[in-house]
């Protein structure tokens, strides 16, 4: 038994492992890791939920498609259900991360068609741009790494893609900071109110913008979708403004986690980042290992459309199976030396874009962006390092970020 065992107390309740727990928020892997040794499998009777820790546990289950997504699926009182919106309780204006077949694949398929087709031919472009930020960034002295750099990044491209108006990004920023409120189950009525205001406007600039793609078509994700709709695509225009804030979100804010937890990995695992400036080839390898050690998305769920066994104990219908991801990505079962941030490793795949039907559809342009960030920050600033200050990660639940990294050049 390790001494991070010893010391740790294996928590009780799926709170004790999310950023509503401070400990928790500033380092919940002690805690994960006596979970996942001492009860793998959890039942928290609190929130009604299951909770998951081991990797081929949570593997099986993001993969499984009988399982289903949508929060008023799931029983009253669980942390599911308290994701469903009141105003659809059937949840038909759902958005992908919460629809179920046949509509998840009906609105998905030509969303991720256009989507992919779309970053490949933009690849060098959406560089050209990540390279223009990081060049513009302070050229001495300190700063914030998050202001100038993780947070104007994925915003700016994901703007881009979709054909946003560069001079609209600040609003669209804090649109996507008030829309990815509803992933948190426990939310205030301020941030409630805060998110549908952001999801109202999102909305009326998406129809806004539609409207002028069918007039005027554009190079953009945009254009695209509202002619594959003409082309007779299945899909209404409520469901596509819905699912343009989905890929929003999934383009956007969990990005800039990951460009944030990166750079705070490399700058506290020096031999790390003088292995990447060494040999910049290593930086797919370092996004990957980056996305295992430190997930953006700390959590997913499933919720059991049926009674049947889950990792071999019993549930029922209608009960959600919450899996952390971030134990998954450390469990010793899987990884050699888990505890170790190693860029140089050929690892086991991690789960940290979760899975099957549900993967997230934002992973591609994600791992570009991490990718090109890494190379080119260490290019252009050779001796960054970390000043003394302290560390203050996000309050989101189940998301995991930084909120401001000083940085000296």
């Amino acid at each position: 038994m390790s001494d991070d065992t010893v010391k740790t107390k294996a928590p009780t309740s799926i709170l004790e492992i999310s950023a509503f727990d401070p400990e928790a928020r500033d380092n919940p892997h002690p805690r994960l890791k006596a979970l996942r040794d001492s009860c793998p499998v959890m039942r928290d009777e609190s929130v009604k939920t299951w909770l998951l820790t081991n990797y081929e546990d949570i593997r099986a289950t993001v993969n499984d498609r009988t399982f289903v997504r949508q929060p008023s699926k799931a029983e009253e009182g669980t942390l599911s259900s308290m994701l469903a919106n009141p105003d659809d309780p059937e949840g038909k204006r759902a958005s992908i991360l919460f629809q179920d077949d046949p509509d998840h694949s009906r609105n998905r398929l030509p969303l991720v068609k256009a989507f992919y087709a779309r970053i490949k031919k933009m690849e060098p472009e959406l560089e050209a741009m990540i390279d223009r930020v990081i060049d513009g960034a302070p050229s001495s002295g300190r700063f914030d790494l998050m202001e100038h750099i993780a947070v104007p990044i994925p915003i700016l491209l994901i703007a881009h893609i979709l054909g946003v108006d560069e001079s609209r990004l600040p609003e669209f920023r804090d649109w996507s900071e008030g829309v990815i409120l509803g992933l948190n189950p426990m939310r205030s009525a301020e941030d409630t109110a805060y998110m549908q205001a952001s999801s109202d406007k999102l909305n009326a600039y998406f129809t806004e913008l539609m409207e002028a793609r069918r007039k005027d078509p554009k190079d953009d994700l945009i254009s695209d979708m509202v002619q594959a709709q003409a082309d007779g695509g299945d899909f209404e225009d409520e469901e596509l403004r819905v699912n343009l804030q989905a890929l929003l979100v999934g383009g956007n804010l969990t990005t800039t986690d990951l460009i944030g937890n990166g750079v705070w990995l490399f700058l506290t695992h020096p031999a790390q980042m003088e292995a990447l400036k060494a040999d910049p080839g290593l930086a797919s390898n370092a996004v990957e290992e980056v996305l295992r050690y430190e997930a953006p998305v700390q959590a997913t769920s499933r919720i059991l459309a049926e009674d049947r066994e889950v990792a071999g104990c019993p549930m029922k219908q209608r009960q959600p199976v919450f899996m952390s991801l971030a134990a998954a990505n450390r469990d010793p079962a899987k990884f050699e030396d888990p505890e170790a941030f190693d860029i140089t490793q050929k690892r086991a795949s991690h789960v940290s874009f979760g899975g099957g039907a549900h993967i997230c559809i934002g992973a591609p342009l994600a791992r570009i962006e991490a990718r090109r960030v890494y190379q080119k920050l260490f290019e252009r600033y050779p001796n960054l390092r970390l000043p003394d200050q302290e560390i203050v990660w996000r309050a989101l639940p189940f998301f995991r970020g930084i909120e401001r990294l000083e940085v000296l050049v």
